[in-house]
């Protein structure tokens, strides 16, 4: 009886310690990733470089800038992240009214998580041989199916787990007044609609950095996007080119594309944070 109460106690004493050296050891790894990128991204950083296109010779070293990189992302997130809520929200409202407790919402919960795990280079061979197989190209449109399939497990098991916070006492009492499954999944929503636009900006956040997936679905351009037809600029793919260059000016100006594609993901993930915080509390718990 005393080695198990030593035990116990020796145990509440050393988790504590691992558990907190492992956070100063995530904190650490971001910190260094974070100041390795600023210290060398603002060397090469100008109004010039986030307001322009690049010209001729850029990876060269000539002039010019990232501005087609920054808005071939933004377009490819909000385009992807657009279409997989319009999939993501009738999904899970489904799921936890007319489809809960069945079998068929047990196997898309197994398919989301799968598709979760799947690396994204998979999806971009898949769509690449689909678009190849109508005749296609690679364009903006191919690259925002492409993180459509990256971004909806994410989107969508975030408003599951959201979902299953919500109290089952007030799910029962809602039927309970008489109301259809229809309102009732209208409830639902609006319980939920923090920890949606959480999983939203986590998902455009997700959608806007991942550049395998793009990599043969919406190709690389100099030019500003002008049509879902035609191929895109990305900025981890401004980055991968302009660090693939001998040039060392050329390679300081990817540090740069790395710090602005950082600073994106960052708000948004602060915004998810934000949003969640703060519409939280007007929610039933």
């Amino acid at each position: 009886m005393k080695r198990k109460l030593f035990v116990r106690a020796l145990l509440d004493k050393v988790w504590p310690a691992v558990m907190l050296l492992c956070l100063l050891g995530a904190g650490f790894v971001l910190s260094s990733i974070l100041i390795a990128i600023t210290s060398r991204g603002l060397r090469s950083l100008s109004w010039e470089m986030i307001s322009t296109p690049p010209q001729r010779a850029f990876y060269l070293g000539g002039a010019g800038g990232i501005l087609n990189a920054i808005a071939g992302s933004l377009c490819l997130a909000l385009g992807a992240t657009t279409i997989a809520s319009l999939v993501a929200i009738p999904v899970v409202l489904y799921m936890h009214t007319y489809g809960k407790g069945k079998r068929q919402t047990l196997l898309i919960r197994l398919a989301l998580d799968v598709m979760w795990g799947m690396p994204s280079i998979v999806y971009g061979a898949f769509v690449f041989t689909f678009i190849m197989a109508v005749g296609l190209r690679a364009s903006l449109l191919a690259g925002m199916l492409t993180l459509v399939l990256v971004s909806l497990p994410i989107l969508t098991r975030t408003f599951d787990e959201v979902a299953l916070m919500v109290p089952t006492d007030l799910s029962e009492s809602t039927l309970a007044l008489g109301t259809t499954r229809t309102e009732l999944a209208g409830m639902l929503l609006r319980q939920t609609v923090p920890g949606l636009l959480a999983g939203i900006f986590l998902a455009f956040a997700r959608s806007i950095g991942d550049g395998a997936s793009v990599l043969f679905t919406a190709g690389y351009t100099d030019s500003m996007p002008s049509s879902l037809l035609r191929p895109v600029a990305s900025l981890p793919l401004a980055i991968f080119f302009q660090l693939s260059t001998p040039f060392p000016e050329v390679q300081a100006r990817a540090h740069t594309a790395a710090l602005v594609l950082t600073a994106i993901i960052l708000l948004f993930g602060m915004l998810a944070y934000v949003v969640h915080a703060h519409l939280g509390r007007y929610i039933i718990r």
